[in-house]
């Protein structure tokens, strides 16, 4: 089988569609932050919600998936899973994440750090009942999440099998083992991409409760 691809050093991009000048920010960077993503949401771009979530374990080896935000507060940046699933785990052993936001079509991306804690019972209740019933019944099946299954036809059997036995039930039970978490950021960076890889990025970090805005190198 040949390689239909000869040489990828002939694929790339001139970036034209905007620039990132530090008297144009918000000083906030999650005000920042929700201003980027709702120009997002406006432009209609497909899922600008998802996001790459990057955790590392007790021994740094590091893991990365793509994940939906599900709140944007001053609080934190939320998203919700397995408690056994692999981020689950990892961050049980290291509980420091990155988020990444990449918005090609305006030529953007942010990235967010810091600790991640879980919400609170009542809050992942809360939004576990504001899911279609069948993402509902398909969480008390998912565990171990990302462990190995035999079949799809089995997750099918047992997913037909719960929706069966649930059918006249009004309101389901959140899993114990599914919730969410917050990440609380430290860190922001914001890119935008500019001609001649001469990218702006600008990063905020707190320094004594105040966030500092300071200009990387492309």
């Amino acid at each position: 089988m040949s390689d239909v691809i000869k040489d990828l050093s002939e694929l790339r991009l001139s970036y034209q569609k905007g620039e990132l000048h530090e008297q144009h920010v918000n000083a906030d960077p999650h005000e920042q932050f929700l201003g980027w993503f709702n120009s997002a949401l406006e432009a209609k771009l497909h899922e600008p919600y998802a996001m790459s979530l990057a955790t590392a374990n007790a021994q740094g080896r590091p893991h990365v998936r793509t994940v939906l935000l599900r709140g944007a507060t001053e609080a934190g940046y939320d998203f919700y899973t397995n408690y056994d699933s692999q981020k689950g785990l990892d961050l049980a052993a290291n509980p420091y994440a990155e988020l990444l936001f990449y918005w090609p079509e305006l030529e953007r991306q942010i990235r967010v750090a810091g600790k991640v804690l879980k919400i609170s019972v009542e809050e992942s209740t809360d939004y576990y009942h504001k899911r279609p019933r069948d993402s509902q019944i398909a969480a008390h099946i998912s565990t171990p999440q990302s462990g190995v299954i035999e079949s799809r036809m089995l997750l099918q059997q047992r997913f037909q099998a719960l929706h069966d036995r649930v059918e006249q039930q009004a309101t389901l039970t959140k899993p114990e083992f599914w919730g969410g978490y917050r990440l609380k950021a430290d860190y922001y960076e914001f890119w935008q991409g500019r001609p001649n890889r001469l990218h702006d990025r600008l990063v905020y970090e707190k320094t004594e409760n105040v966030w500092q805005i300071q200009r990387l190198m492309p």
